[in-house]
């Protein structure tokens, strides 16, 4: 057998762990940069220069510059994250009532025949209704 072949063995349970908290603190550190990017420019607020000036600084000097934005900007991160998911519900909600506004001529197609069989409106009054309904 080949002396520098590893099995699974070889590899010690300590440096599994070691391995994986790098891999995950890796990939928390590309997260964290992401969602500064993203802060940077979702912030409206911040002109193009300073949005320029944030993000050399983050890539250049990426560990002091990732400290420093949190410091500095960090409230704002979450007010500005909180805002920007406020509006894309408001939108979502907006498209949503939009939707079914579309198909509810069934239902007040349906309202207008129950106040003419309750004799609330007259057969003049419902067909001019009806037709604004689906026109």
């Amino acid at each position: 057998m080949d002396s520098h072949l590893f099995l699974a063995y070889d590899y010690p349970v300590l440096g599994a762990f070691w391995t994986v908290m790098w891999i995950f603190l890796w990939v928390m550190w590309l997260l964290l940069l992401f969602r500064i990017i993203v802060d940077v420019f979702r912030d409206d607020r911040m002109n193009g220069w300073l949005k320029a000036a944030w993000l050399i600084f983050v890539l250049v000097v990426p560990f002091l510059g990732a400290l420093t934005y949190v410091i500095v900007r960090g409230r704002g991160m979450g007010e500005r994250e909180l805002r920007h998911t406020r509006e894309q519900k408001a939108a979502v909600d907006a498209y949503i009532r939009d939707a079914v506004g579309a198909g509810s001529s069934t239902d007040e197609l349906a309202r207008l025949s129950e106040l003419k069989a309750k004799g609330d409106i007259t057969e003049a009054e419902f067909q001019k209704a009806k037709e604004k309904i689906l026109h």
